[in-house]
């Protein structure tokens, strides 16, 4: 389960995951990312073009959602995705992923302090 305080999901049994771990689960990222129902379910629905209901019952595990649904969600969420790759027992993928937004983080931020340094040094 994702922790309050971190994006950090850690599945407790090996194989086939049931139903009720893969409500939770989506539950749990979309509240993380996205906060209470209410603005996450507008959220929800308006990257999927699911109803408001249907997003608050994913949000609430009631359901959770169908493919299609779910891979709208991994395209529009980093935290729905890396869940998905969790339960999927493809940790290392995740973390190569995050890995590789990392170092393009800090390209970002490296090329703007050349680029403060550079306007100082001229």
């Amino acid at each position: 389960m994702l922790h309050k305080k971190g994006s950090s999901f850690h599945r407790d049994g090996k194989g086939r995951i049931s139903a009720s771990e893969y409500r939770n689960a989506i539950s749990t990222a979309l509240s993380q990312e996205l906060g209470g129902a209410g603005r996450a379910a507008k959220d929800t629905a308006r990257w999927t073009g699911a109803s408001e209901r249907t997003a608050k019952n994913w949000i609430s595990a009631t359901y959770a959602p169908t493919g299609e649904n779910l891979i709208e969600l991994m395209r529009h969420s980093d935290t729905v995705l890396d869940v998905v790759l969790v339960l999927a027992g493809r940790d290392e993928d995740r973390m190569a992923r995050r890995v590789s937004l990392a170092r393009n983080e800090l390209a970002e931020i490296l090329r703007g302090l050349d680029a403060i340094c550079g306007a100082k040094d001229a």
